[in-house]
């Protein structure tokens, strides 16, 4: 599933032309595409979906939507790692070197 998730812009720049934002997701961070919403400066929320920021959002929404997910373990499935979440599909433990 693909959930539309509420995020901080920590850092904004401009990438081959793109306008790009470094977004925290509750922790996880993230590359996201601000051609939507041009306006959107460092320090504000916004809506994210596969990778694009569609909507601006007020902290404190943003803030009880992402306990929200937390809490019902969709951050993990959204944001989780992914040779994990597919190791445990096939019923199998993986092991993690030190230093990884």
């Amino acid at each position: 599933m693909c959930l539309a998730v509420p995020g901080r812009v920590l850092d904004i720049e401009e990438r081959d032309g793109t306008r790009m934002a470094t977004v925290d997701f509750g922790g996880v961070v993230k590359e996201v595409c601000l051609e939507y919403l041009p306006d959107l400066r460092v320090g504000e929320y916004a809506i994210v979906h596969v990778g694009f920021a569609l909507q601006r959002l007020d902290e404190e929404s943003a803030k009880q939507t992402l306990e929200l997910f937390a809490e019902l373990g969709m951050l993990q499935e959204e944001f989780g790692d992914a040779w994990e979440m597919a190791a445990a599909e096939a019923g199998q433990d993986v092991v993690r070197e030190a230093g990884q």
